[in-house]
C-alpha cells in the first residue's frame, strides 16, 4: 500500500502544477487592468505604473507565473491589497465555514444516497423503488441554487420557519444551535444533486450484486433479507460506490460557491466572488488553487480506502 501511495503521490505533482498553470493563465487572461481597478479615482498613469511594479504586473507572463510559483511552494500565497492580509490567512479563516457547509453537505448526501440506492435496489420494482427514482430524478435535474431560493421562499418567507442568509444570527444567537438553524437549508440545498447522483449509481451497483452467485446461496441457505443486503451485497458494492463519492465530495465543494451566494455564507466561494468583483488577483488564484489541491488530496484518500478494502486494486 506504501508504495502505491508514493506513486499517486509521485503522480499528483504534474497534476498540480497543471491546476496553477490554467489558474494563472485563465486570471492573466481577463480584460481590464487590476491596477486601475485597485486605484480606482486614483488612477493616475504614475500611480498606476508604481503599483504595477509594486505588484510585479510589469514583468513578463511566464516571469510572473515562475515567481507566483516559487512563492507557492513555499506557503506563501501573497497579499490581498483588497483586504490588506495574507492571502492564505483569509483562505483558512473562510475555509471554516465552507468546510461546515460542504461537510455537512457531503455527509447527507452520501449517507442519504446510498440509502436510498440500497431500499431502491432491494425492493426493485415496488412503490418505494419507483417513488425513490422519482426523487432523484428530480434532484438530478433541478440545479441546486434554484432549490435554495425555493427553500427560502416556503420556509423563510412562507413560514418563516429559518433564516435566509449568513452562518449566525446579527442579535443574540451565536451558538450551535443558531448555527444549525442557518445550516439547514444550505446544506438540503447544496446537497440534494449529489444525492440523486449517488442514490442512482448505489442502485444499480446493489442490482448488479444482488444477482450474483454467492448472493443466491445466501438466500436458499435461509439468511435474511436484511442481512443479505447489509452484511453480504452492500460490503461488495461499496468498493464500487467509493469512487463516486470522492467525485461527488468535489462537486460539492465547488458547488459551495453559489449556495455560498444564494444564503450569504461566509465561505471561500464568497469571498471568491467578491474578490473576482475588486481584482484581486492573488486572493482568486490562492482560493481556486487551494480549493482544488483540497480536490485533489481528497480523492487521493478515497483511492486509498478504496484500496484498503480491495487489495486487487494495487495489480491494475
Amino acid at each position: 500500500m506504501l508504495r502505491y501511495i508514493v506513486r499517486r503521490l509521485i503522480s499528483m505533482i504534474p497534476v498540480l502544477i497543471g491546476i496553477t498553470a490554467i489558474v494563472f493563465l485563465i486570471m492573466s487572461l481577463i480584460p481590464g487592468d487590476p491596477a486601475t481597478a485597485i486605484l480606482g479615482s486614483y488612477a493616475t498613469p504614475e500611480n498606476v505604473a508604481n503599483l504595477n511594479a509594486k505588484l510585479g504586473l510589469d514583468k513578463p507572463l511566464v516571469q510572473r507565473y515562475f515567481i507566483w510559483l516559487g512563492n507557492l511552494a513555499q506557503g506563501d500565497f501573497g497579499r490581498s491589497f483588497s483586504l490588506n492580509r495574507p492571502v492564505l490567512d483569509e483562505i483558512l479563516e473562510r475555509f471554516n465555514a465552507t468546510l461546515i457547509l460542504s461537510g455537512t453537505a457531503y455527509l447527507l448526501c452520501s449517507f442519504l444516497g446510498v440509502l436510498a440506492g440500497i431500499i431502491s435496489a432491494s425492493r426493485q420494482y415496488e412503490i418505494s423503488d419507483k417513488l425513490i427514482t422519482f426523487v432523484v430524478l428530480i434532484g438530478i435535474s433541478v440545479p441546486s441554487f434554484f432549490l435554495g431560493m425555493m427553500l427560502i421562499v416556503f420556509f423563510t418567507v412562507q413560514l418563516r420557519w429559518l433564516p435566509a442568509s449568513g452562518m449566525f444570527s446579527i442579535y443574540g444567537g451565536g451558538d450551535f444551535v443558531d448555527l444549525i438553524r442557518h445550516l439547514i437549508m444550505p446544506a438540503l440545498a447544496l446537497s440534494f444533486v449529489a444525492t440523486g447522483v449517488i442514490a442512482r449509481l448505489s442502485r444499480s451497483t446493489m442490482l448488479e450484486v444482488l444477482r450474483l452467485e454467492y448472493i443466491r446461496t445466501a438466500r436458499a441457505k435461509g439468511v435474511k433479507e436484511f442481512r443479505v443486503v447489509t452484511r453480504h451485497a452492500f460490503r461488495s458494492a461499496v468498493v464500487t460506490i467509493l469512487p463516486v463519492l470522492g467525485l461527488q465530495a468535489g462537486f460539492v465543494l465547488s458547488g459551495s460557491v453559489y449556495i455560498e451566494i444564494v444564503f450569504q455564507w461566509p465561505g471561500i466561494g464568497r469571498m471568491l466572488v467578491d474578490a473576482i468583483l475588486t481584482r484581486d488577483i492573488l486572493l482568486v488564484q490562492g482560493g481556486v488553487v487551494f480549493v482544488a489541491f483540497c480536490y485533489v488530496f481528497f480523492n487521493l484518500a478515497v483511492d486509498v480506502l478504496q484500496l484498503w478494502l480491495d487489495p486487487r486494486i494495487t495489480r491494475k
